[in-house]
């Protein structure tokens, strides 16, 4: 039987995507998404390991320096710059041994602000109250199976507001934090709002980068995304990013666009 998760822990470091975490370009590639929530479920335990210093992510910058293999993967964390009020860590993720993802990590102080907190407050239709909609009918794979989604309204190319939610775990019978789990979502914002057919044009990110200015919480990932495309085979999906209460952040990923051979 198929774990009800996208992955399974080896141990500490290692971990075994299931067939829930396969990609949408490629059956044999993980998706990014459950990939990138598992990164910050590695930058969880590594903190852990350390007293509780008070500090929150505020950032997150992914770069995919190569073929995700649906494959077992591990994964390093260090401390690039230790600090009481600001920390950078660093994660690198491999596949036969060779490395595929780098992240960098910014965790700034946790302070009340409460006073001077401000700016866009608009909040998304519940879910609850939206109609699902079959995402695997524009794309294949596992994760994209797995999914609840739920737009706004309905998707238009190059504009859509969907929420994401999923039943299964991040990692098999293993704890993970509501920012892991939120976090693992945010990929599938390059999807939702498809400008062209991807049976005939490819445009993959090779890239995520998120910003937060609140800690999301809940199981729902807002996704309140644009996808562009430029006239010299680059592209941009830029999120504003929500939680039931509005909106916690944003995610920017760069494309890489170009015609499906033989298209």
């Amino acid at each position: 039987m198929i774990p009800e998760s996208y992955f399974e822990a080896m141990d500490d470091r290692r971990f075994k995507p299931t067939s829930h975490a396969s990609g949408a370009w490629h059956r044999d590639e993980q998706h990014f998404s459950p990939l990138g929530g598992l990164v910050v479920h590695a930058l969880d335990r590594h903190r852990a390991a350390a007293p509780d210093d008070g500090l929150v992510l505020a950032r997150i910058s992914y770069d995919i320096l190569g073929r995700l293999a649906l494959d077992e993967c591990e994964i390093e964390v260090e401390t690039v710059r230790p600090g009481r009020t600001i920390q950078l860590l660093e994660a690198v993720v491999r596949i036969a041994d060779r490395p595929v993802v780098r992240a960098r990590a910014w965790y700034l102080a946790r302070l009340d602000t409460a006073e001077v907190a401000g700016g866009p407050a608009d909040r998304l239709t519940p879910p609850g109250a939206l109609a699902p909609w079959p995402m695997s009918e524009v794309w294949s794979g596992g994760y994209i199976a797995s999914l609840d989604v739920r737009p706004v309204a309905p998707p238009r190319p190059g504009r859509t507001t969907a929420w994401i939610s999923t039943p299964l775990e991040l990692v098999a019978g293993v704890p993970v934090s509501p920012l892991a789990s939120y976090l693992a979502l945010v990929d599938t914002a390059n999807g939702i709002a498809v400008r062209q057919p991807p049976g005939a044009w490819m445009f993959p990110n090779v890239d995520l980068t998120v910003h937060l200015h609140r800690q999301p919480h809940g199981t729902w990932t807002g996704l309140d995304t644009t996808v562009t495309f430029g006239p010299s085979g680059q592209g941009l999906t830029s999120t504003v990013l929500h939680d039931v209460d509005g909106p916690v952040g944003q995610a920017q990923q760069i494309l890489t666009v170009r015609p499906q051979p033989g298209t």
